[in-house]
């Protein structure tokens, strides 16, 4: 590949080694997707014969087996990045009539899929939720991997009294600790990185503060950093959802709208889009002040952001990696639509010498905060 872009596959069952230089010479292009609320995934595209070493000795010896782990490094001008660590679960073989266009695929998930093979029974009495996450998820089999679990813990802390409610998982490691963090407002997943072999199990709530990453340019001729990038204002999106309260020793009841008090997502947009739907939160009416506050705060969070984005970019062009879950500027769509966006998903198509991504960003309303967007 080119001298700009550089790609290092690393495979192994737990332990990962470069691979054989002849499954790297036969690799031709490379999938790799990312997307906030969902596991990543993979796909290696490898040219085949009937005589050529991945059939003939790799495949019979296990090395594309599933749950064989693969880690992929792109480095783009000098400055390595790990796009993804998971384990295989499939693979594909396509023979074809000719000789040359004989193709062998693997496709994987991310190290979260570890998580959600085995169903679990465990109980947590009296620990806070953070707490409960922390210990689903630190395991010796998800420590060999090199997972550090980080856990946030939430604006408003509700700990169960062991005399009322003991907290009890009957699920996956994945689905338990994903439906604590849907019940605060919050979002689970494995980040690959920073180095190879290291990976962080994050809960906790968007990444939507911080350093954000080199500004996407458009419509600005030699200065567009970026193909294609189009935007939309989706009007029915936000939802406004009230609490249904009753007076007591009385039957008069009444709706209380819960605020966007936004805690767990700081604005984005100066000109934040106005709620046009309306919902009763049903699920408070036997909840105490402080699951109820809780309940509301995160199905707030939850809603779909109004503004959304979609685009591709050459990546030797733009001159990095751009990373899903975490902040870009946008620059020359127009004063409306420029300023930062949280980077929702990501999906990276490498070939010999080419690095393309297509995304998707969203945000909360119309406007940047700053008149002078970050380069």
């Amino acid at each position: 590949m080119f001298t700009d872009l550089q790609v290092r596959l690393l495979i192994g069952k737990v332990a990962v080694i470069p691979a054989p230089a002849a499954l790297t010479d036969a690799l031709q292009s490379i999938q790799v997707t990312t997307s906030d609320g969902s596991r990543s995934g993979f796909r290696l595209d490898f040219a085949v014969s009937k005589r050529s070493i991945i059939t003939s000795t790799l495949i019979p010896a296990g090395l594309f087996d599933p749950k064989t782990r693969v880690i992929l490094v792109a480095i783009v001008k000098g400055m390595p990045q790990v796009l993804v660590d998971g384990v295989i679960t499939r693979q594909d073989m396509n023979p074809g009539n000719d000789p040359a266009g004989s193709t062998f695929t693997v496709t994987g998930e991310d190290l979260s899929l570890l998580m959600d093979l085995t169903h679990e029974h465990s109980c947590y009495p009296g620990l806070p939720v953070q707490a409960a996450v922390m210990k689903a998820l630190t395991k010796p089999k998800y420590l060999m991997y090199g997972i550090a679990p980080v856990a946030v813990s939430p604006v408003i802390q509700v700990t169960s009294s062991i005399l009322n409610k003991i907290p009890i998982q009957s699920s996956t490691d994945l689905a338990y600790v994903s439906g604590l963090a849907k019940d605060v407002g919050y979002t689970f997943y494995v980040e690959p990185g920073p180095l190879p072999g290291t990976n962080v199990a994050y809960w906790g709530p968007q990444v939507r503060v911080g350093v954000p990453q080199p500004v996407l340019t458009v419509n600005s001729g030699t200065a567009s950093n970026v193909e294609s990038l189009s935007f939309s204002y989706d009007g029915l999106s936000k939802v406004r959802y009230t609490v249904p309260v009753t007076l007591p020793d009385t039957k008069i009841g009444f709706d209380i709208s819960v605020p966007d008090i936004s805690l767990l997502q700081p604005p984005l947009a100066p000109k934040p889009a106005l709620a046009l739907r309306e919902k009763p939160l049903e699920e408070t009416h036997k909840a105490d002040f402080a699951e109820a506050a809780v309940l509301g705060l995160a199905r707030t969070q939850n809603v779909a952001d109004a503004i959304s984005g979609q685009g591709k970019l050459d990546v030797l062009r733009y001159g990095h990696v751009l990373k899903a879950r975490g902040l870009v500027s946008v620059r020359g769509a127009g004063i409306a639509y420029d300023g930062f966006y949280y980077v929702k998903s990501v999906n990276s198509e490498i070939k010999r010498g080419e690095y393309k991504q297509s995304f998707t960003l969203s945000r909360d309303g119309l406007g940047p905060l700053s008149p002078v967007v970050p380069t």
